[in-house]
């Protein structure tokens, strides 16, 4: 796609979801006020009425095996846009995020995306996590499935859509897409629900995220590294 068709371009929003039906309805609602649209809803299998929740907010909804690299894939396969954006169904999305992102995508050897992050909690803690991913994604130009990465559904293809991983496959994907262009960071934050934090502790859940981006660079498989990540091991990290 040239950069002058971006300005019109349509943005499909694919929402991977497992038992979400609490954190959607905010999801889908930040997505509402923008221009040529659409929200697809991939769902690998809840049973607490997040499809239909989906359905009444008018979103798409396709059924999938769990997997969140495999639920994306999907989504974006069915997707009608030309822009593909990847949101998180505990993220929001900020005012004018459409607009932004067709901004971005029309700066000169810019590839991808991905929005600032704001953790929605008053926890000072947070705020050291927010200014640590701040300084992950403009150095080294790796941010993570949380901050609504974007980028057009030609360049998805052209990287190999996401690995079929079952874990670490944002990662992934940016350390493809870097190697070939420029990844911009949208400074308006998206907010996303800090229960992932408070649910391990803040300190454990970094050190835990760290450990895993190691074990990963390493050479330990993805497999392995999820076994870990769902504590049948690092237990009292």
């Amino acid at each position: 796609m040239v950069h002058q068709d971006i300005n019109t371009a349509r943005i499909s929003i694919i929402i991977p979801t497992l038992n979400e039906a609490n954190n959607l309805k905010a999801a889908i609602t930040s997505t509402q006020s923008s221009k040529n649209v659409e929200v697809i809803v991939v769902d690998g299998g809840s049973d607490d009425g997040t499809p239909s929740v989906a359905q009444f907010l008018g979103a798409s909804v396709i059924s999938s095996a769990p997997g969140r690299a495999i639920q994306m894939n999907i989504g974006a396969a069915m997707a009608s846009g030309e822009i593909l954006l990847f949101l998180h169904a505990d993220t929001r999305l900020p005012a004018g995020f459409d607009h932004m992102i067709r901004t971005a995508l029309q700066q000169p050897g810019t590839i991808a995306g991905a929005f600032a992050l704001r953790i929605d909690s008053p926890h000072w803690g947070l705020r050291l996590v927010e200014w640590g991913v701040k300084w992950r994604s403009h150095f080294y130009q790796l941010p993570y499935g949380d901050q609504a990465i974007f980028l057009t559904k030609t360049a998805f293809t052209e990287v190999g859509n996401f690995p079929q991983m079952p874990i670490m496959e944002d990662f992934e994907l940016m350390s493809r897409l870097k190697r070939i262009s420029k990844i911009t960071i949208i400074e308006v934050p998206v907010v996303t629900s800090p229960r992932r934090w408070l649910k391990k502790g803040i300190f454990r859940t970094t050190l835990l995220n760290q450990i895993i981006i190691i074990a990963y660079l390493i050479g330990v498989s993805p497999e392995r590294i999820r076994k870990w990540y769902r504590r049948e091991k690092f237990r009292r990290i």
